[in-house]
């Protein structure tokens, strides 16, 4: 049996550690293994090279992908999708494993669909794969996240500033509302839980009259503009408010270890499911349990009955 690994979409955190777990699990078993560089753009190119322990080891730790990743929008059309069918055939491929988010997952339930056996798993800073409860990366952004809050938030309480922090997440919210629990934010504004800007704005002043030296607000990007909305407050509550854009500082840094213990289970997962020749799947972490299930189901919202305690719970302890 012969097995290909790549890493495409936004890199994430953990990736690598998918990648040697992939690589180690499959010559455990005797499974020759191949990894493919560049992404999808390495499947059409051929871009594959037969792995061995050395080519993983000491990668454990690092951020990124050793594999590069690339965006590649030309592989929705088929006749591109085809040219990589055909290379993964003549390598001797039986079963590609795919390490990305929800474009590298679309990518992979394509493949599947025209006959090539392809299983996903999740990588992604934003958490937004549904079927999962976390995705592979999100712990170690959160981490970063947490960290720069609470640094903005020593230097707000000293000039007595209000900070709006903008955290990565495209349309799901989870980051922003888990560093907005773990610092204890005043206000968290994500896709799912609407701004109300003039409520924020007079729950301000009272802040103010209140004696309050420091307010943190946390929100997901592509919501608005943020350092509007902070010449905004300034002007009409009474504190100073200055916006913070994190940006791509939150893909990097050496993976936390729940991340490398998540990429280590669904890595070597993957494998096993590929021994049992099952495809077309997407690997999950639900209640603690690594499972599996459609990929297409990756594309559905996700549950949000948890989040929507988190939320209820902010206002409470903030």
């Amino acid at each position: 049996m012969k097995i290909a690994v790549l890493t495409s979409g936004g890199d994430a955190p953990g990736m690598n550690a998918a990648i040697r777990s992939v690589v180690r699990t499959s010559l455990y078993y005797g499974i020759e293994v191949y990894v493919v560089y560049d992404g999808y753009r390495g499947l059409v190119t051929s871009k594959f090279k037969k792995a061995d322990r050395n080519l993983v080891s000491e990668i454990l730790t690092r951020g990124g992908t050793v594999l590069g990743t690339a965006r590649m929008t030309s592989f929705a059309d088929k006749e591109i999708r085809t040219i990589a069918i055909d290379n993964l055939r003549k390598q001797g491929i039986d079963c590609l494993i795919v390490i990305g988010g929800d474009g590298t997952f679309r990518g992979a339930a394509a493949l599947n669909d025209e006959g090539f056996p392809t299983i996903g798993i999740p990588a992604s800073i934003d958490n937004d794969i549904g079927g999962t409860d976390y995705t592979i990366g999100f712990h170690t952004a959160l981490q970063t996240v947490v960290e720069n809050i609470d640094k903005l938030k020593d230097t707000s309480s000293s000039h007595q500033r209000a900070s709006i922090v903008e955290t990565m997440g495209r349309h799901n919210g989870d980051l922003a509302l888990y560093a907005g629990l773990s610092t204890g934010a005043e206000f968290i504004i994500t896709p799912e839980h609407p701004m109300n800007k003039e409520a924020i704005i007079e729950a301000l002043k009272r802040h103010k009259i209140e004696g309050r030296r420091n307010a943190i607000i946390v929100i997901t990007e592509n919501i608005l503009d943020v350092y509007d909305l902070a010449k905004e407050i300034t002007e009409k509550s009474g504190f100073a408010c200055r916006a913070t854009v994190l940006g791509y500082v939150q893909r990097g840094g050496s993976p936390v270890p729940q991340d490398r213990i998540l990429a280590g289970r669904m890595g070597a997962y993957a494998v096993e499911l590929a021994k049992q020749k099952i495809s077309g799947v997407a690997i999950g972490i639900q209640h603690e349990d690594i499972v599996h299930y459609p990929i297409k189901e990756a594309f559905l919202e996700k549950n949000k009955k948890t989040l929507k305690g988190l939320f209820e719970l902010a206002p409470k302890i903030a």
